[in-house]
């Protein structure tokens, strides 16, 4: 797969799952502004070749529509973060900034539930007082997964009862 078609693949992924693509030629003008962001980092070298892809790999790992907007808007978020030192006259750079700017505004739950787990990560458990509350909670946390799991468990046998595989 060529560079050009796979940034096609990776970006209609991203905006037809989201819903943002109006019509095709939206995206063609996309791929278009894309390929001159290309030439404006100097992407054909080969460096950029070697080892594994950035992004759409650990898309793969992410199942479920939920995670995905999680993943995804955070993706959003450092493509965003690319362009913030780019030249913003350039036509190309503002059609990718904004559309990018669309789907993060659409990513926004995503936005919020990644914060969350940074702040588990980066919560101190040496201090006692955070130990306690979490051992407090611990119950309630139990309770939580145990639901999560019997529910998928329900959904799965439920699947095989209706599949005549």
């Amino acid at each position: 797969m060529t560079s050009r078609t796979y940034s096609l693949f990776v970006l209609s992924i991203i905006m037809i799952y989201f819903g943002h693509v109006e019509n095709r030629l939206n995206l063609l003008q996309l791929q278009d502004d894309i390929d001159k962001l290309k030439a404006d980092f100097n992407s054909s070298q080969s460096d950029v070749a070697d080892g594994t892809p950035i992004f759409t790999e650990r898309l793969s790992n992410w199942t479920e529509r939920n995670e995905k907007r999680i993943i995804l808007s955070q993706i959003i978020s450092i493509y965003l973060k690319i362009l913030e030192n780019t030249d913003k006259s350039k036509a190309h750079v503002r059609n990718i900034s904004e559309e990018l700017y669309t789907l993060q505004a659409s990513l926004s739950d995503g936005l919020k539930k990644m914060e969350d787990l940074r702040n588990l990560t980066n919560l101190q458990m040496n201090d006692r007082k955070i130990q306690r509350k979490a051992v407090n909670e611990l119950f309630s946390v139990l309770q939580k997964l145990g639901d999560t799991t019997s529910s998928h468990k329900r959904k799965r046998s439920q699947f095989q009862r209706q599949c005549k595989c």
